[in-house]
């Protein structure tokens, strides 16, 4: 029998296995990663892709300062979804 580092006959690899092994395992795990991610690359819509907004946002018209409400229109409003009572509301309606 000859002598290889390992001992006497044998036939391990030693460390440089277990590195082998663990470069083979991180090579899987590439894979598998970059598998997913052109799968979801592929599965995109193509205006994601492109990154132009969708059409909607795209038609959509400048936004335009909302005239404040007067102040009875946010009683009837108060009023009708039901944070205000009767009461509350024809004595606030008589205040203003």
């Amino acid at each position: 029998m000859m002598w290889n580092g390992n001992g006497y006959g044998s036939h391990g690899a030693g460390w440089e296995g277990w590195l082998m092994l663990l470069f083979m395992i991180l090579f899987v795990v590439a894979v598998i990663v970059a598998i997913v991610f052109l799968v979801r690359y592929l599965t995109q819509p193509q205006a994601a892709q492109m990154q132009v907004p969708p059409p909607q946002a795209a038609q959509a018209a400048p936004a335009v300062a909302a005239a404040p409400e007067a102040p009875k229109d946010i009683l009837k409003r108060r009023y009708a979804s039901g944070e205000i009572e009767r009461e509350e509301y024809l004595q606030k309606l008589g205040d203003l």
